[in-house]
């Protein structure tokens, strides 16, 4: 009997161990993370659908590599699903600070009532910054006061702030975005995707302040008495000459997140690593992902420096201006990727010019996208035209008119000629 009872046992106990095991699963892991998301995707589906293309052995929930000058996409993993990011969040902030404010503004930094652990700028209530000094602040130190006040100081309240970073969201296609706060805590309706987060750095990168601030290692606040420096805490900055930025992030829920970017032969290349296991793994993930985007490009220089690109035609004295390129153009190319290069100038020019004028420009287009533009110069002097030059070039552009004009000349001199003659007869 108590055989029977042990047998009956443990074949229950082997019916509950699946059950058991499977809900150990699903509590931890990534749909630990993809939860705070709406339900309106699935990850796992669309990787079936998009089998992941080989590349570096990056650790990580979701990662992005895109070209930065055209938007391709080199390297996706879980590209479009939706997950926490914590202080990358801020991108968006800088972005919305930028779009809607000058950077010299002077605004008051606001109370922030922060949690233990938080990264701050460390700032007094009260104290009076720039906006530029802020976005500093915000990506070299993620200074979660300094993304609330630049939050109250755009649009009043941290609530109207959110909803202008969610229609920006809209407006730059980041469909896998949404917005909850601009500190980037980990809250419900707070998350991106690896492609949108590099997307949207894509769109930063290309506003000149935001670049110079995202490649800094330090920097000192000028607006602030006493001034103070600081230094970045993107580690990535540091493990090659070429790196450029951007935006380190960490919470319990993102784990370890990490926006970069690298600029290397004419080739400018953003990654990121959502939900990375530890901080070594973000920086390292990062820094295998723009090397191996490099790699997949060669450098071509479709214009070199002081290369006649153009002829243009000298109006009245005649011959052709040659229009020389003001520098060098150097891009990255990948395999089956076509460069062009588009001309525009004037259909003819009048002296007096300067050699070295600026007469047009070469816009260098990689898949019909424009990559770089080169100011064209005149390749010599040409003086002013003379009187004689003016009246050659006049009846060289006109040489049927002026016949035309000629012969009734004529043909009027000869009627006049002849009614003289047939008067003077009559008179004699």
């Amino acid at each position: 009997m108590l055989r029977a009872g042990a047998i009956a046992l443990v074949a229950i106990c082997a019916l509950l161990a699946p059950a058991g095991a499977s809900a150990a699963k699903e509590a931890i892991g990534p749909a630990e993370v993809v939860a705070a998301a709406p339900p309106t995707k699935s990850p796992e589906k669309t990787e079936k659908k998009r089998p992941r293309t080989p590349g570096p052995p990056v650790e990580g929930r979701a990662w992005a590599l895109i070209d930065g000058r055209t938007g391709d996409v080199i390297l996706s993993h879980n590209g479009a699903a939706r997950l926490p990011i914590a202080s990358t969040t801020k991108l968006m902030t800088a972005y919305v600070a930028i779009k809607d404010m000058p950077l010299d503004k002077i605004v008051r930094a606001q109370p922030y009532d922060a949690e233990y652990g938080e990264s701050l700028l460390g700032m007094r209530t009260g104290q009076e910054i720039s906006v530029r000094d802020l976005i500093y602040g915000l990506i070299l130190r993620s200074g979660n006061d300094a993304a609330h006040t630049l939050a109250i100081a755009a649009a009043g309240s941290t609530e109207a702030f959110v909803a202008q970073m969610n229609r920006y969201a809209a407006a730059l296609g980041l469909s896998d975005t949404h917005y909850a706060n601009p500190v980037g805590l980990d809250q419900k309706g707070n998350y991106s995707s690896a492609r949108d987060l590099a997307t949207l750095t894509q769109h930063l990168l290309r506003i000149p302040a935001f670049a110079k601030i995202s490649a800094s290692r330090e920097a000192t606040l000028r607006s602030v008495h006493p001034q103070r420096k600081i230094k970045t805490i993107n580690e990535l900055l540091e493990m090659a000459p070429w790196v450029t930025g951007v935006k380190t992030g960490h919470t319990w829920g993102a784990l370890y997140v990490l926006v970069g970017s690298g600029r290397k032969d004419g080739v400018e290349l953003i990654s990121d690593v959502i939900g990375a296991p530890s901080d070594e793994a973000r920086f390292d993930g990062n820094l295998e992902l723009l090397e191996y985007g490099f790699d997949q490009y060669h450098e071509r220089r479709p214009v070199r420096h002081g290369q006649a690109l153009a002829e243009v035609e000298i109006e009245y004295s005649g011959g052709e201006l040659p229009l020389r390129a003001a520098r060098a153009v150097e891009v990255g190319v990948r395999k089956g990727e076509d460069v062009q290069v588009d001309v525009r100038m004037p259909g003819e020019v009048e002296g007096p010019i300067k050699r070295g004028a600026v007469l047009g420009r070469a816009t260098v287009l990689l898949d019909g996208r424009r990559v770089a533009t080169v100011a064209l110069r005149a390749g010599r002097q040409v003086p002013a035209a003379s009187a004689f030059d003016r009246v050659r070039g006049f009846v060289g552009d006109h040489p049927i008119p002026i016949a035309i004009a000629m012969f009734v000349i004529l043909m009027g001199g000869v009627l006049l000629l002849r009614l003289m003659l047939h008067r003077r007869r009559r008179g004699s």
